[in-house]
């Protein structure tokens, strides 16, 4: 069997209560040291927010996200009821998680293969919700031409009639960024990556200019999903209630 045959990938975003602020510029400095032995985690990476649910120039101070890759699920519900992940409880305001299945990629991640190499060529249900993750590094001389078309791809973005949730994630202020989204299938993601004018302006910009310095974009079928999202779960409007197969 592949090695990768059982991975899981899950993504949190932890929002702290005002009053806590602190803890998510603490914990986003010193987390990795103990991620680094967390059995079973083959991949994190710890992420601020921009505010609401776009990739902007301004951060939100209360929210965090972590990008983990994991093993198999039974290695991501050991850390889930650890004590590290239970210390967090007291701090959120709310906390909201998605655990889905890598299925199509390209790309690396600081120089990483976080799903491995290749792509396993998956096909969710048609009927399932899926998410993407697009990240990359961006050349500094392309830092303006970027920023400039970000706002035109955000309004196409949250357009879309099949989109659930998005939010704009990054490692580094301006240079390294990334954005996540929940679709309600993989058609309507498709309509909106092959078929929306702007966002197809913009992609045939950044390869033909070269904007990026590396680049990772990544498919998943949407498996489970705990607790809120700005009030609510995005994957209510799927099935009524929080996904869990």
């Amino acid at each position: 069997m592949s090695e990768r045959a059982g991975l899981v990938v899950s993504l949190t975003i932890n929002r702290f209560q005002a009053r806590s602020w602190w803890h998510g510029w603490r914990k986003m400095a010193l987390d990795g040291r103990h991620l680094r032995h967390v059995p079973g985690l083959r991949f994190v990476r710890l992420l601020g927010t921009g505010r609401g649910g776009d990739l902007t120039l301004s951060a939100d101070p209360l929210r965090w996200a972590r990008f983990a890759v994991w093993q198999d699920r039974a290695a991501f519900e050991q850390f889930e009821h650890s004590l590290f992940h239970r210390r967090e409880f007291p701090l959120l305001a709310e906390s909201y998680t998605v655990i889905m299945r890598p299925v199509q990629w390209h790309g690396a991640w600081d120089g990483a293969l976080p799903f491995g190499a290749g792509t396993p060529g998956g096909v969710p249900a048609p009927s399932a919700p899926v998410a993407v993750l697009t990240r990359a590094t961006l050349r500094p001389s392309k830092l303006r031409a970027f920023w400039q078309a970000v706002p035109a791809s955000q309004r196409a973005l949250h357009a879309q009639p099949g989109l659930l949730a998005a939010l704009g994630v990054g490692e580094a202020p301006l240079l390294r960024q990334a954005t996540f989204s929940l679709w309600r299938d993989a058609a309507s993601m498709r309509r909106f990556a092959y078929a929306d004018g702007e966002h197809r302006t913009v992609i045939a910009r950044t390869r033909r200019e070269r904007w990026y310095r590396e680049e990772l974009f990544a498919r998943f079928e949407v498996l489970a999903s705990r607790g809120s999202w700005n009030g609510r779960d995005p994957l209510q409007a799927m099935t009524g209630e929080g996904r869990d197969v």
